[in-house]
């Protein structure tokens, strides 16, 4: 039996509250563009329902896409519910030079709320931002030895998988 990995992601879809804003944020600030807004009426949950759908491209084809619905209450019912963690997130792979000019906008657009910060994780350097929508963002600058550090971690995965399931929960991570 052949097993096939999915190509790439398409999309990761989240409510949004105001589309401008995220706009703003999402062009202007993170630098992703714009690349097509559907605007849709539909029939969900046996209710016809009027949003827009808008997505922001990243450079392999994938987007980050934001709903926003017309009416108050069904932007309600379909928001996204959001845990207080930092684990909750999404991560993009990036340049360094990428990683800098998103902080530098980060910082020159004032936005506080971002809560912008970086995490030397060892095997990469992450910076962590949270968007208008309480998403968090992590940019990720991968260690120079990647490819050597995903061999290593490839070949082990499932022992470590299993010694830390069986209650060894020492560290594995030599980079940090």
């Amino acid at each position: 039996m052949t097993h096939t990995l999915p190509l790439r992601l398409h999309h990761h879809a989240w409510i949004t509250d105001d589309q401008e804003a995220n706009r703003r944020f999402y062009e202007e600030v993170i630098g992703l563009p714009l690349v097509a807004t559907w605007t849709e009426r539909e029939v969900m949950s046996g209710v016809e329902r009027a949003y827009s759908h808008a997505l922001y491209g990243l450079a392999d084809g994938s987007a980050l896409a934001f709903f926003q619905f017309a009416d108050a209450k069904d932007q309600q019912e379909f928001r996204t519910s959001i845990n207080s963690t930092p684990l909750r997130h999404i991560a993009f792979k990036v340049e360094a030079e990428t990683q800098e000019a998103i902080l530098k906008r980060i910082d020159a657009a004032d936005y506080a709320e971002a809560n912008a910060h970086v995490i030397d994780h060892g095997f990469c350097v992450s910076l962590y931002i949270t968007d208008p929508n309480g998403l968090i963002l992590e940019f990720a600058v991968d260690h120079p030895d990647a490819d050597k550090i995903d061999a290593e971690r490839r070949a082990t995965a499932h022992a470590d998988l299993a010694r830390w399931l069986a209650g060894d929960h020492s560290s594995n991570n030599r980079w940090r």
